[in-house]
């Protein structure tokens, strides 16, 4: 009797994850790399199964990875009907063309799910073109893994094959696509441009932070709106702007994309015009989930980020929301094998850190259950009221 396979019911892709360990890729750092990979095929609907890494001096030109790890995980895919591979690096356009021949999936890289999740998620027509823009760009150089199956129909000098025509007439569309949307993208800038100058009036603050540390919950709670809070990465794209008013102090307050580590070139670029709003703000809001174990790193990331969009000093107030889950590892103090880290800190050990001796301000509270919101109000009254008052020195219904 011939055994058939049990047909799945269930919705959501079964996926696997691979990285790879490298000198500048330790193996802590590649596990921490894999446990966002898997945040991030959640949030596109996809069921992490089983992590694969490898040592490697440096990636197989052909496949990333060595033949006997490749074999390893075509074997673990074929028994567990796994539906994607998701490398957590990305991949040029021949290994990519490898691997999806040796496992007979679908396979995506970081790139390109980082941008599937932004496709699903842009809602305004500026969001959706900025990902347009971004896709487009990724998918130009890997067109010719779309065409394999033309690859046997040769051509030579004065006798191209009907596959190299098709391929160049795709490359031609998509580089016209590419030259529309950058169009149609400084055409929103200009008209963007000229409602940003409208506001020019008002002093302006900016949600600035890694994905998913809870700037739209803080936006929410300080401005009493409504913008889409999840606990998803890259729950907010587009800029939203909502009038503020602390006191009697009124102010713009914008919520940005959230920032992540290895973000695609291509999004960088298609939404470097979005984060004006970082650029034109006169105080950055920097938000940290200080419960994440590597929020440090966060932090430079999106430092890093912003030097590149903008490149000046500007007032930055450090929140570190989620306090409520923060939650010190414990450490035996006669346990002369475990040295002490950051992570063995308390709350109140974190505030007497560099946290203390940098020129930026920090407050602790957690926006969930509006923990020190009242003293972050303050804090940001007396910042904004500071700027007021120097850039209209006349007006004095502050004071």
């Amino acid at each position: 009797m011939i055994e058939t396979k049990k047909k799945r019911t269930d919705l959501r892709e079964r996926a696997v994850l691979i990285g790879v360990i490298t000198t500048f890729q330790s193996e802590e750092k590649v596990a921490e790399y894999l446990d966002e990979l898997a945040f991030l095929a959640d949030t596109a609907g996809a069921d992490s199964m089983k992590r694969f890494t490898q040592k490697l001096d440096s990636p197989n030109p052909k496949t990333f990875l060595g033949s006997g790890k490749i074999e390893e995980i075509a074997a673990y895919i074929k028994a567990e009907d796994i539906d994607l591979a998701i490398f957590d690096d990305e991949l040029s356009p021949s290994q990519l063309k490898n691997v999806e021949r040796i496992f007979e999936i679908k396979v995506l890289d970081r790139t390109n799910l980082i941008l599937d999740i932004f496709a699903a998620r842009a809602q305004t027509s500026y969001a959706r073109t900025q990902v347009e823009l971004a896709q487009y760009q990724y998918l130009l150089p890997r067109l010719t893994n779309m065409w394999t199956h033309l690859s046997k129909q040769k051509g030579g000098i004065g006798m191209k094959g009907p596959g190299e025509r098709e391929i160049e007439t795709d490359r031609r569309i998509v580089r016209d696509k590419i030259s529309l949307l950058k169009k149609q993208l400084q055409k929103i800038d200009k008209q963007m441009a000229i409602q940003r100058s409208n506001r020019a009036s008002m002093v302006r603050v900016a949600l600035v932070g890694y994905t998913n540390v809870g700037k739209s919950t803080l936006m929410n709670l300080l401005s009493k709106s409504e913008v889409f809070a999840e606990n998803k990465l890259f729950a907010t794209l587009d800029t939203t702007v909502r009038k503020v008013v602390i006191h009697n102090l009124p102010f713009l307050m914008s919520d940005t994309v959230g920032f992540i580590r290895k973000l695609p070139t291509q999004l960088v670029e298609s939404f470097k015009s979005t984060l004006d709003e970082v650029r034109e703000a006169d105080v950055l809001l920097h938000v940290v989930d200080i419960s994440h174990p590597n929020f440090e790193d966060h932090i430079s990331t999106v430092d890093r980020t912003i030097a590149e969009i903008d490149g000046r000093e500007k007032p930055t107030i450090m929140i570190f929301n989620k306090i409520d889950a923060y939650v010190p590892e414990h450490r035996d103090p006669d346990d002369l094998q475990e040295p002490e880290n950051n992570r063995h800190l308390t709350l109140e050990e974190w505030k007497s850190t560099w946290f203390a001796r940098t020129d930026r301000q920090a407050i602790f509270i957690s926006a969930t259950e509006k923990e020190n919101i009242e003293d972050l109000r303050n804090r940001l009254y007396e910042t904004l009221a500071e700027i007021h008052a120097r850039r209209y020195p006349n007006n004095n219904f502050l004071f």
